[in-house]
């Protein structure tokens, strides 16, 4: 992503602000809807990306877009605009966010399945990811039918992969030998 180095030093001044403030969950709120909004919104990413539009009006409707904003998340609107970087605002929202979990000791999990998990199931998989970390688990479900059925489970750098698609490719590699 363009901007990354840029986006994780903006992200590390906001959140030493926002703790300096005793506000760092609710900065986090505001840069979670910034992260989805942008990233949800192809005309917004357009617009804060585009070259031809200028600084002054990329801050008036980033500040009327996200008029219930904290004081801090106003302020790096502010600055974005002064240093013409408004189109690493969704990197710097999602390094904040990344930035965040980590300091509160937070790790998501995330699970791939054929169909929506069923809140059961998620307090299923809760639990044995509570055993696998120390750290307080969220789980995002990504729902991808061509693994046919069972689970990706993948926990930061550690991936535990009890899909049927690839349990049949183990078998065609076992009879492929």
């Amino acid at each position: 992503m363009t901007g990354t180095r840029a986006a994780i030093r903006y992200a590390k001044a906001i959140l030493d602000i926002a703790q300096e403030n005793n506000n760092a969950a609710s900065v986090n709120t505001d840069m979670l809807l910034i992260a989805s909004s942008v990233k949800d919104n192809k005309e917004l990413k357009d617009f804060l990306t585009s070259p031809v539009i200028k600084g002054a009006a990329k801050l008036a409707a980033t500040l009327e877009v996200f008029a219930t904003s904290q004081n801090e998340t106003k302020r790096l609107f502010q600055l974005l605009q002064e240093n013409r970087r408004f189109e690493i605002l969704e990197a710097i929202a999602t390094q904040y966010n990344g930035l965040f979990n980590e300091l509160n000791n937070v790790e998501t999990a995330v699970v791939t399945t054929a169909v929506p998990m069923t809140q059961e199931l998620e307090k299923q998989v809760l639990a044995k990811v509570a055993t696998f970390s120390s750290k307080t688990i969220t789980l995002e479900n990504i729902v991808d039918p061509a693994i046919i059925g069972g689970f990706i489970l993948r926990i930061g750098d550690k991936q535990y992969n009890a899909s049927v698609t690839n349990r049949l490719q183990q078998l065609k590699r076992e009879f492929s030998n």
